[in-house]
């Protein structure tokens, strides 16, 4: 049964006369099929439009790619510096190259650039091959993977995001993606940061017009088909605050990219990250049973961000609910309750309370005692 423990109001250090919401202004007409503003990382969507109409993803597809590279380097079945054979179907592929050749020598980790910076769908089947034997094997991985992520609107025919009636996504799945890359491999995120690559004596631009416009944005990627239009999803870091925007069937790969700048603007004028807890920070002091000690300190397992409307963090409230009676023993990490956040009163939020220490079991004693108060408790 649980049991109210703590109910109050954050303050967040200012008054909130200081703080008086304004109205929040419409978001501006975006000339796409489809699109979305999310926050990262709480994938709150601030602007959206068509977010899960089937579309066809181009070259987005090629960070499904890369998510299942940077698996398969982290768990040691490829590394940065090993030679991968170029298929005569790599390299014939259509579309975007990194032009390898089938009798030159080529790396992961010149792969992994010419994928991301050149967009080489040569890279892409290269790469698929070498992790998992052929490209429809990889597709297959590559479905399992979204299942994973959530991704409820997608299916992989490839691992280019060539044309295929069977291979399509959506705006939402895409922004779950996008984020999962950037939250689960910060270390292999910094390649769709740069601006060019050199292979085979010839120099490919990264395609994000985004990376030359606005200095906060810092991936991710671009596509673009006859069927798909041109589509980009960038994100952008203007601490502390991570929006990822997503804009599929452009007209024109001017208009992707000023149509993103429009919704990343939108959200970093309008709207506010502020951290409620930190990592680790004692939230509640809890009552527990039958331990070595009487009380618990309990908190969020991870720095807790949240964005709002400017001028809205006066009229966030948190309410506390911890599992009771709480019993020894207790592990540092172990979910004891629950905090759940309203705005207006209006439930925005619920996060996983944890204890932030050890309680051992108590003396006989102790316990015999507990039992006593639980009893007529």
């Amino acid at each position: 049964m649980k049991h109210l423990l703590l109910l109050f109001t954050m303050l967040f250090s200012f008054s909130a006369a200081a703080e008086q919401a304004l109205p929040l202004p419409s978001a501006p007409p975006i000339a796409a099929r489809a699109y979305l503003l999310a926050d990262f990382p709480s994938g709150r969507l601030l602007v959206q439009q068509g977010i899960n109409d089937r579309v066809e993803p181009a070259s987005l597809t090629k960070l499904m790619t890369a998510y299942l590279t940077f698996t398969a380097l982290r768990q040691g079945r490829i590394k940065m510096d090993q030679v991968l054979p170029v298929s005569e179907k790599a390299w014939r592929t259509e579309g975007s190259r990194m032009f390898i050749e089938m009798d030159r020598p080529v790396t992961v980790n010149e792969l992994i650039h010419g994928m991301i910076i050149q967009s080489g769908n040569d890279a892409c089947i290269t790469l698929a091959e070498g992790i998992a034997g052929s490209e429809e094997v990889f597709a297959q991985m590559m479905n399992q993977q979204a299942a994973r992520l959530g991704m409820k609107n997608t299916h992989y025919m490839n691992s280019t995001g060539l044309p295929h009636p069977q291979h399509y996504t959506s705006a939402y799945d895409l922004s779950l993606l996008a984020a999962a890359i950037i939250r689960d491999f910060p270390e292999d995120y910094k390649f769709y940061s740069m601006k060019e690559y050199r292979y085979n004596n010839i120099t490919q631009p990264n395609r994000n017009r985004l990376l030359w416009l606005d200095p906060s944005v810092d991936g991710m990627k671009t596509g673009h088909t006859e069927s798909a239009g041109f589509c980009l999803i960038a994100t952008a870091k203007r601490e502390p605050m991570r929006l990822i925007s997503v804009v599929l069937g452009a007209s024109s790969d001017n208009v992707r990219a000023t149509e993103s700048q429009k919704l990343l603007n939108y959200g970093f004028q309008f709207f506010e990250s502020k951290r409620i807890y930190a990592k680790n920070q004692t939230i509640s002091t809890l009552p527990i049973w039958k331990g070595s000690e009487k009380t618990l300190k309990a908190g969020v397992s991870q720095e807790l961000l949240i964005t709002l409307p400017k001028g809205y963090y006066s009229r966030l409230k948190a309410t506390v609910t911890s599992k009771q009676p709480l019993l020894a023993p207790v592990s540092a990490g172990q979910v004891v309750g629950t905090l759940q956040l309203t705005l207006d009163d209006k439930p925005f939020g619920s996060y996983p309370l944890v204890a932030l220490e050890n309680v051992a079991v108590g003396n006989i004693f102790g316990r015999a005692l507990d039992s006593v108060k639980l009893w007529f408790k």
